[in-house]
């Protein structure tokens, strides 16, 4: 099987090493930097292009002779990347996260006659194959939540935080308005809003505030009530929001000097110093999940809670880690023909099919990733 990663960052590096331990793949990593291209140079079965996919063209021809693409690239290009892949006939794995509707794509999908599985890191990703998975053991949903936030273990002054990806990503995250469903309408807030402490066992206190996280379960979750948010040491959110009321996450040019400059892009590049990961340096990813439904004339609410850490053993952020091997273990299932769906296809799609669900669960238990799942019985409403 011939694999194509565009993008090779922390996460997409990640990918590549996961799916080169099979020794029927042969993978073909392609990014602009050498510098995270060379980081792969030792690993068994890939070959290493440096390359601009912005370059017209250029996408035809490095995913020409592949069975399987994955798209890793920055959030800004990758609604533009994954069309390219598709319009090239590609089955493609993405996670990159755009914001734009993947179901714009639907026709293309159809018409090639292709599979494009997007949104398929961690958050979304995990929690949306988790939606998927008890939606299909249950008769309704009436509540669905998910926390979740990436953070490092040592807290340093001032940011108490560390990004595993683009910072710009983030800033995305941050400013985004943010999608949710009450009494079965979507409802829009602002990003960083609705702030609420949490404590989590061997963790402490973290808080959560809104960010636009539900994506495709806007629409294909029927369920009254939902919402994703974001997790991290308390302050943040607080510290943001000044950073955002203040003009510093905004995308458009000031003068100064006479020279014209995007405060947002400034802001992303000052903060990448601060927030970078040093090597060795350990994150954690924490995650729950909630979901309320009934079957039958019973009402049960499904938890599922995560608590992943740096690997030292291979150097792998824990971030990388859940995101990174839950793309490669869809990329397999994809490539098997466990999971055979044509079209775009966001993970919910995955945990409503077969055995997926109990796939990924086995293939996370081989990569020491435990995902915990509690079953309570609710008073009948």
């Amino acid at each position: 099987m011939q694999i194509t990663v565009l993008g090779v960052g922390l996460v997409g590096g990640a990918v590549v090493r996961d799916l080169a331990q099979a020794p029927d793949f042969h993978i073909t990593a392609v990014d602009l930097s050498q510098k995270r291209l060379r980081k792969l140079e030792k690993t068994p079965r890939v070959e290493l292009v440096q390359a601009d996919l912005k370059m017209p063209g250029r996408m035809a021809a490095l995913v020409g002779g592949c069975d399987l693409v994955i798209s890793a690239v920055p959030g800004f290009m990758g609604f533009e990347t994954v069309k390219q892949v598709v319009e090239a006939g590609k089955n493609v794995v993405d996670i990159s996260f755009f914001g734009e509707d993947p179901f714009l794509l639907e026709g293309a999908a159809q018409r090639m006659g292709v599979t494009a599985i997007v949104d398929c890191g961690v958050a979304p990703g995990l929690c949306n194959i988790v939606a998927g998975h008890v939606d299909s053991l249950l008769e309704e949903i009436d509540r669905y939540a998910c926390y979740v936030g990436g953070l490092p273990v040592v807290r340093e002054w001032p940011y108490e935080y560390k990004a595993v990806f683009s910072p710009a990503d983030v800033l995305e995250e941050y400013t985004r308005p943010v999608r949710l469903v009450e009494y079965g309408r979507e409802i829009v807030r602002p990003a960083l809003s609705e702030v609420e402490r949490i404590n989590f066992p061997g963790v402490g206190t973290l808080e959560a505030f809104n960010t636009d996280g539900l994506r495709t379960l806007r629409k294909t979750l029927n369920a009254p009530f939902m919402k994703e948010k974001t997790l991290r040491y308390p302050g943040h959110a607080n510290l943001m929001r000044v950073f955002a009321e203040s003009g510093f996450f905004s995308h458009t040019p000031i003068e100064i000097n006479g020279q014209y400059l995007s405060p947002a892009a400034l802001t992303s590049k000052l903060l990448f110093d601060k927030w970078k990961l040093e090597a060795g340096e350990a994150d954690f990813t924490i995650m729950k999940i909630v979901l309320e439904g009934r079957k039958g004339e019973k009402r049960y609410r499904y938890t599922y809670t995560l608590r992943d850490d740096y690997d030292r053993e291979t150097q792998t952020t824990s971030m990388a880690r859940t995101t990174g091997y839950t793309c490669a273990i869809a990329a397999r299932q994809l490539l098997s023909g466990r999971f055979a769906r044509m079209g775009i296809c966001p993970p919910e799609y995955i945990g409503r099919t077969g055995s997926c669900y109990e796939d990924l669960m086995a293939e996370y238990a081989k990569r020491n990733i435990r995902l915990t799942e509690t079953i309570t019985e609710l008073p009948c409403l």
